[in-house]
């Protein structure tokens, strides 16, 4: 990301520069999307007790629906998905963001689906991924991996972390900023 890509990003967010990307950028950022979600939160806190209050056990498929993504221009590898498999608590609302995402100029992001209900646990522990309960998805990993810092490498809009916001959900990136590609229906923090 170039400065002036980060000079309009911090103009849209309501902050000034205060060096490259520094520590008042990044809680201006936080603040932002926070400011755009529901009061309440309809999402449970990130952790393992509040998780299986609200979602139950990790990896039960009996908790899961479909969603139809068949109109939304939804691709993994190349390949059109026609529906997305995720917890039934979360199926309407994530339809909405994607259904949100596909009627905007960042469409091309669904190009870049990654995944949703995967039952593992989280990269490099024991702890259950988000995943696991089919509450949080992944769109353009090549661009947003893991370790790369968002906004000065990881690359995923602002925008497409907005309308994950006004749902509820948790861009990493913002947040945790890495991960960009990783968003999911729990509270920030």
């Amino acid at each position: 990301m170039t400065r002036d890509q980060i000079i309009t990003l911090q103009e849209r967010i309501g902050t000034t520069a205060d060096g490259f990307w520094g520590r008042q950028s990044v809680k201006a950022c936080e603040e932002h999307l926070l400011h755009m979600m529901p009061k309440p939160n309809p999402w449970p806190k990130s952790d393992d007790r509040s998780m299986r209050a609200f979602f139950g056990r990790p990896g039960d498929e009996g908790s899961l629906s479909f969603i139809d993504v068949s109109k939304l221009g939804v691709e993994y590898l190349g390949k059109p998905v026609s529906t997305i498999r995720c917890h039934k608590r979360v199926g309407s609302s994530l339809l909405k963001i994607l259904t949100d995402i596909s009627n905007s100029p960042f469409k091309w992001v669904l190009k870049h689906y990654a995944g949703c209900y995967n039952n593992r646990p989280m990269r490099n522990g024991l702890r259950p991924s988000k995943h696991s309960w089919g509450a949080a998805i992944d769109l353009w990993p090549a661009e947003n991996g893991l370790h790369d810092h968002w906004p000065t490498k990881a690359t995923m809009p602002i925008e497409v972390m907005e309308m994950f916001a006004k749902e509820g959900w948790q861009a990493a990136g913002a947040f945790w900023s890495r991960d960009s590609m990783h968003f999911e229906a729990t509270q920030p923090y």
